[in-house]
C-alpha cells in the first residue's frame, strides 16, 4: 500500500502523440524539465522497458540523483518509471488522454517505505503532508514543462 500519493493533471494544447514525444524524449529531458540539471542514460536506447538514467534535479535548493528506469510502455497513452532512493520504493505513471483540444496529461506518484518499522510508519505520517505538498509543487511544474514544450512543437 502506498504511503504517499499524489495526483496532477494539467490540459496541453497539442496531440497526444507530440505530448508523448516530448514526455519520453529523456536525451533533451533536462532542456524541457527546468527542475532536471541532467540526465545520464544508463540502459537502453530511446524509451522503452528496461529504459535506465540517472537524473539529478535541483530541490529546495540541493541537487539530487536518483536511478530511474522504464517499466511499462504503452504508447501514446501511458507509461510507467521506477526508482528506488533512501528506502523507499518510488512509482510514477503517466497517462495521456485525447480530447477535442488537446490532451489531458496526468501524472500519478506513489511512494512505499521498505521498512516495516513503527517508527518509520509515524515518520512518514508525520512528515508525508508536508512531502507531498512539495511533491505535488514540482510535478506540476514538470507537466507545465512538458506542455509548454509540446505545445511550442505542435505551433500553439
Amino acid at each position: 500500500m502506498a504511503e504517499l500519493s499524489i495526483s496532477v493533471t494539467r490540459h496541453v494544447k497539442a496531440p497526444a502523440e507530440t505530448v508523448w514525444q516530448v514526455l519520453t524524449d529523456l536525451d533533451n529531458a533536462a532542456e524541457t524539465l527546468s527542475g532536471v540539471i541532467r540526465i545520464e542514460r544508463l540502459a537502453g536506447e530511446g524509451y522503452a522497458v528496461g529504459t535506465k538514467w540517472r537524473e539529478t534535479r535541483k530541490m529546495m535548493g540541493k541537487e539530487a540523483t536518483e536511478d530511474m528506469w522504464v517499466t511499462e510502455v504503452d504508447a501514446p497513452t501511458r507509461t510507467v518509471v521506477k526508482a528506488n532512493s533512501h528506502g523507499m520504493n518510488y512509482t510514477s505513471g503517466f497517462t495521456l488522454k485525447p480530447d477535442a483540444a488537446g490532451t489531458i496529461l496526468e501524472m500519478h506518484f506513489s511512494g512505499e517505505s521498505e521498512s516495516t518499522s513503527r517508527i518509520s510508519k509515524i515518520f512518514t505520517a508525520v512528515f508525508g503532508r508536508l512531502g507531498a505538498r512539495v511533491t505535488g509543487k514540482f510535478m506540476a511544474k514538470d507537466l507545465e514543462d512538458i506542455a509548454a514544450r509540446a505545445e511550442r512543437l505542435a505551433g500553439e
